[in-house]
């Protein structure tokens, strides 16, 4: 067994894990700080992973098939994780996150819309002005007056992301389009995309907290939609939108 302690989002947490991939997966989050909470996966919290991949499987038309332990443990260490962190004020979402002049931006969409292309288009765009706080599973610390955007471990296939943090200025959802258009779209609008992109859980107490922060949040960041192809022009396009120029 691993047992060491990794900092997310500022707060230390405790990890207890079988797999030294899995120890070493949180290598840049090291931390020697007293730990507020435990993630530690036992062989139920493993199959209960595998049987929610095999019902997502299902659900997608997709024939089911048995992910090895050390990715169900993995996993299941987000899982408690995302949980935990409602205490603290965090929220998970699922969507593209970068920083751009001090000032961080999330695209959110369904997986495959292109989220991550956009963030290339970002970078390719403006250079060293952006960096990649996390391509996949950022977590939001959601405080009195601001919300700050925080890399995970967990940030994609690419592992484009880093142990860091900036301010958020918008929220963007994303969609496929031939033309590049930017608009502002009402929070109430935004809602049920920022509820299928955060984290969410069954558990009541949960998911009370979880639309508490949801609310919360959208009530303290810029809110768009874009629709967009896959040239140059859609990350100016954004860019420019967003910052009335």
């Amino acid at each position: 067994m691993y047992d060491f302690c990794a900092e997310i989002v500022g707060v230390p947490v405790r990890i207890v894990c079988r797999y030294e991939k899995n120890r070493d997966f949180f290598r840049d989050y090291f931390s020697d700080g007293e730990p507020l909470f435990t993630a530690a996966p036992t062989d139920a919290d493993l199959s209960e992973m595998q049987a929610e991949f095999e019902r997502t499987d299902r659900k997608n038309g997709i024939e089911p098939f048995r992910h090895s332990a050390q990715f169900l443990e993995n996993n299941a260490i987000h899982g408690i994780i995302a949980r935990k962190m409602l205490d603290h004020n965090v929220l998970l979402m699922h969507g593209s996150a970068l920083c751009m002049d001090g000032e961080a931006y999330i695209f959110t969409a369904p997986s495959g819309t292109g989220k991550s292309t956009h963030a290339r288009l970002w970078r390719e765009a403006f250079g060293d002005r952006v960096r990649m706080i996390n391509d996949d599973k950022p977590m939001l610390k959601i405080e009195e007056d601001r919300v700050y955007v925080c890399g995970t471990p967990w940030n994609g296939k690419h592992r484009l992301g880093e142990n860091a943090a900036a301010p958020l200025k918008a929220i963007v959802s994303l969609n496929r389009g031939e033309k590049n258009v930017i608009r502002p779209v009402s929070r109430a609008d935004l809602f049920p995309v920022i509820m299928r992109q955060c984290y969410g859980s069954t558990d009541g107490a949960a998911a009370v907290k979880i639309l508490s922060l949801e609310k919360k949040l959208l009530g303290l960041v810029s809110t768009y939609e874009l629709f967009c192809n896959m040239e140059l022009d859609a990350a100016l396009t954004a860019f420019n939108g967003i910052n009335n120029r």
